[in-house]
């Protein structure tokens, strides 16, 4: 009996054990462990940065430029300050500071055009013409301000052609109204596409860029009726070219920000650097390309 009861006692300890280790061990444990595949996050995309125009009164162009002139401490008006006081009691009144940057910026714009003629050897239609195009690409964007300039010139130059063909003899200002009847229908028909392959900054467009664009056909048919179409497409091309050259300068940042801080000492440094380059009677850069093996013999 003794060693049935001892037998008895050691099954029940046991026993004990077994439960108590059941009861000790987490439901976790004892589910199988089930690998949860990790799920990698799509990548947010960034927003895109809005253009900012600066020809537009808006609180994007406005609002760092007077923050800026808020922040400038001046002297005495006399004699360094006068433009720069000038400028506060414009701004204060009511005259939008990007306009002021603008017409700063004009005069370099016009320094260089005129360098890259007299020095580099790059023509174009004038100095006011590339200077307004780089300013209609500062509305627009370089883009769009291309595109639309690139439809102005094969339009005009289709209708002159077909005219020509045709045997039309038409007096200069009907020929030219005929002319921009056709470039503004191409134009329209341009703007009218833009929801079609949806190009949001073509339907944005300004009538201010759109009227300095096809003004510019009357140049470019002027110049085709004088000479050539090669000649006037060289032109136009050497037009464009200054103008977007133009419309870096225009949009530079710390160039707005010195202009607008600055102004006396940039209207007076390009007013001298211009009569420099009007004594400027060398070759061109593009001439001694062109005329090297002569220069070289």
């Amino acid at each position: 009996m003794r060693k049935l009861f001892a037998v008895l006692a050691l099954v029940l300890a046991l026993n004990g054990g077994n439960l108590g280790m059941v009861q000790a061990a987490s439901p976790s444990s004892l589910t199988p462990s089930v690998s949860t595949p990790t799920v990698t996050p799509s990548p947010v995309p960034t927003p895109e940065v809005p253009r900012v125009d600066i020809t537009q009164k808006s609180e994007e162009s406005l609002g760092p430029l007077e923050k800026l002139l808020k922040s400038q401490r001046l002297g005495s008006v006399w004699p360094k300050n006068p433009v720069k006081y000038a400028i506060r009691g414009a701004v204060d009144a009511g005259v939008p500071a990007n306009t002021i940057v603008l017409l700063l910026l004009l005069p370099l714009t016009a320094l260089i055009i005129a360098f890259s003629r007299n020095v580099v050897g790059i023509r174009g239609f004038g100095i006011f013409m590339p200077a307004a195009l780089a300013v209609t690409f500062v509305a627009t964007g370089p883009i769009v301000g291309t595109v639309l300039f690139l439809v102005i010139v094969m339009v005009s130059t289709a209708i002159r052609m077909i005219l020509r063909k045709l045997k039309f003899k038409l007096q200069y200002l009907p020929r030219m109204a005929f002319i921009l009847w056709a470039v503004v229908l191409g134009v329209l028909g341009v703007l009218f596409l833009a929801p079609v392959i949806k190009f949001q900054a073509l339907s944005n467009v300004s009538i201010f860029a759109v009227l300095i664009l096809v003004l510019l056909a009357e140049d470019f048919i002027r110049v085709q009726l004088g000479k050539s179409i090669k000649t006037a497409i060289s032109l136009t091309m050497e037009t464009l070219i200054l103008a977007v050259i133009s419309f870096f300068f225009l949009t530079f940042k710390p160039l707005q920000t010195y202009v607008l801080l600055n102004p006396e000492i940039s209207l007076i440094l390009v007013g001298v650097m211009d009569m420099l380059l009007a004594k400027y009677s060398g070759l061109r850069l593009m001439e001694y390309y062109r005329f090297r093996k002569l220069i070289r013999s």
